[in-house]
């Protein structure tokens, strides 16, 4: 098969020369190999592939016009490649020509060779370096393999991106908030704690600040949880706009945001006022109103600070610091800001003593009903108002203003306004068994929680009846925060009451969001004017204002109204000056336990005054 058209031998050497040939021959097809040769003077082609052209599927007759231009059969993208190797060897650059390329079958299908080759001397007397000699060899199975390798190669490539980018999904999931794409508690806790380690090397200071939103649960329930979503994407948005770059704004959950402010002024008291200045800017953004679909709405933030620069804080201590001195704001009235100082932690800590304590207070029976005379204006007794007393083992005497928000927060309230309903009840029925006594009217305080109960309409009803005490002397107080959530539903349970007797006073009168609107729908039969407005009546013009005009609006509504907290003379005079001829305050008796109580009443009846 191979054969050297410029090289025939004969004798001894011919025959060594022809055996050589056959050697390499065989060489070559066991290495499956093919042998060609260029003259680089003649360009003559003396030995041609005759190995390619039969895989290709050409005959010889078919193959000779591509013998002397091969590049007739490669593909055109590997063209260039060719000619550049055999350029680098023919001037030098390589010391051995070599390529790879594709070369079209006679089906069509492009194949794959490699072809090796070197410029060779053929002996003395002919031009040096005038033979160009190599070898072509099928390489499609390794470069099938190849691609195929690469392609897997790609795949898993494509599949790490995949799996690079789920991470980052995954981790994004675990340190933002999936609705305002804030970081979330995980992520500010771990930030704080590297925050924390720098600070404690450098001794900068940060600021923690903890801002929830009053009442958001209003909008929840009045307009839907949809728009508190949005307020709360929103309220995300100012929050960032209120801070730098390099500020944390996190959502821990619900209502609740955290603010990390760095790098902040060594000095205690610089540091503090640019708290202050973030602060203020927080209070007044968050403070606009907020366009949620056709709804306007407006909140107020309650926020609490914590300073920290290179002391031994930890992350859960300062967190802790600054939610007491959120709690602190909301204390005092909310939409406001305040640092957390240690007595608010000795607060705090005594609120927790005191929420443990009250479950085995309601189990122990250290709750005591005090009662604090009404009279009119003749100093006849009308009756009293129930007034809770908690008899605790350690602290002694509390009033309601040490434990009530604290019931409230946890839940007991309601046991405990139940409670408050029995003994009142008891009370009743031991007055209405006596002369004396069986004239009085016994007014309770209400709660909000204890008001809105399933039940409540029912339970009050039966423990009237269980006890048989006159409805028409039990008074129920309530405040006007209990009834604006749902007048209407209000309106059904007082009125439900009302027609089995029971009266209703309208406490604290004048400090909530009062409306005639809704006074209107609610069977009020007495009115009360807060003490708020009693206590400089006489000096005030404002406050004797706005008595003069709640008892005019009493009287609108045939409601008695009845001031509370009254007392000296004075303050009477002008009551009575006015209008109001039903008083409860010092000047007539202060709260006293039931047996004190009674002897006073007992008195009723002979004309003397109980005070």
């Amino acid at each position: 098969m191979f054969r050297n058209v410029a090289d025939s031998g004969v004798g001894m050497d011919g025959e060594r020369q022809d055996i050589n040939g056959e050697r390499l021959e065989l060489a070559l097809e066991a290495a499956g190999l093919d042998l060609w040769e260029n003259d680089l003077v003649t360009g003559e082609v003396t030995c041609h592939a005759h190995k390619i052209y039969a895989e290709l599927g050409y005959s010889e007759s078919e193959a000779l016009p591509y013998v002397k231009d091969l590049f007739a059969l490669i593909h055109p993208d590997d063209v260039k490649n060719v000619q550049s190797a055999v350029e680098d060897h023919l001037s030098g650059k390589v010391v051995r020509y070599r390529s790879e390329f594709r070369v079209r079958s006679r089906s069509g299908e492009w194949v794959w060779y490699a072809n090796y080759g070197k410029i060779m001397d053929r002996g003395p007397g002919r031009l040096v370096g005038h033979r160009f000699i190599g070898v072509t060899f099928n390489i499609d199975d390794r470069k099938r393999q190849e691609h195929a390798l690469e392609q897997a190669n790609q795949q898993l490539l494509e599949k790490n991106r995949q799996l690079e980018a789920m991470n980052e999904l995954l981790q994004s999931m675990a340190t933002s908030d999936s609705l305002t794409q804030l970081p979330n508690r995980r992520f500010l806790l771990d930030r704080l704690q590297k925050v924390l380690g720098s600070r404690m090397r450098s001794h900068q200071t940060g600021a923690l600040l903890f801002i929830d939103i009053d009442n958001f649960k209003n909008l929840n329930d009045t307009l839907g949880h949809d728009m508190g979503d949005l307020l709360l994407q929103e309220v995300a948005r100012r929050l960032r706009a209120c801070v730098r770059e390099a500020d944390t704004v996190a959502r821990i959950g619900g209502d609740e945001f955290v603010v990390l402010l760095e790098g902040l002024s060594v000095d205690p008291i610089e540091s503090a006022d640019q708290v202050e200045t973030v602060g203020q800017n927080i209070l007044t953004s968050l403070n606009q109103s907020y366009r949620l679909n056709v709804h306007e709405y407006r909140i107020s933030p309650s926020i609490g600070v914590s300073l920290f620069n290179g002391g031994t804080h930890t992350v859960a201590e300062l967190m802790k610091k600054t939610d007491i001195a959120m709690y602190r704001a909301k204390q005092e009235g909310r939409n406001t800001m305040r640092f957390f100082d240690p007595q608010m932690q000795e607060d705090i800590n005594l609120r927790v003593k005191i929420e443990a304590d009250l479950h085995k207070a309601l189990e122990e029976g250290q709750f005591r009903l005090y009662f604090q005379v009404q009279v009119d204006s003749a100093y006849r007794l009308l009756g009293a108002e129930a007034l809770i007393r908690w008899n605790h083992p350690e602290l002694g005497l509390l009033s309601p203003s040490r434990f009530l928000h604290v019931a409230e927060e946890s839940g007991l309230i309601v046991p405990l306004g139940n409670w408050v309903l029995e003994t009142a009840c008891e009370r009743l029925r031991e007055w209405q068994a006596h002369e004396d006594t069986c004239d009085l009217s016994l007014s309770i305080n209400v709660s909000a929680s204890q008001f809105r109960e399933p039940g409540f309409v029912e339970r009050v009803r039966s423990t009237v009846r269980a006890h048989g005490v006159d409805p028409c002397k039990l008074k129920m107080e309530l405040t006007e925060s209990i009834l604006l959530e749902d007048v209407k539903k209000a309106a059904l349970a007082m009125n439900a009451l009302r027609d089995e007797g029971i009266h209703f006073s309208l406490d604290d009168f004048g400090t909530g969001y009062s409306s005639l609107q809704y006074l209107k729908q609610l069977p009020f039969h007495q009115i009360k004017i807060d003490r708020s407005f009693i206590r400089d009546i006489v000096t005030d013009p404002g406050d004797r204002a706005i008595v003069r005009t709640i008892v005019a609006m009493a009287r609108s509504l045939d409601a008695h109204v009845m001031a509370e907290g009254v007392e000296t003379r004075e303050q009477r005079q002008f009551l009575l000056a006015h209008g109001c001829t039903r008083y409860q305050g010092d000047l007539f008796g202060q709260a006293m336990p039931l047996e004190d109580f009674r002897f006073g009443v007992s008195q009723k009846r002979t004309g003397q005054k109980v005070f």
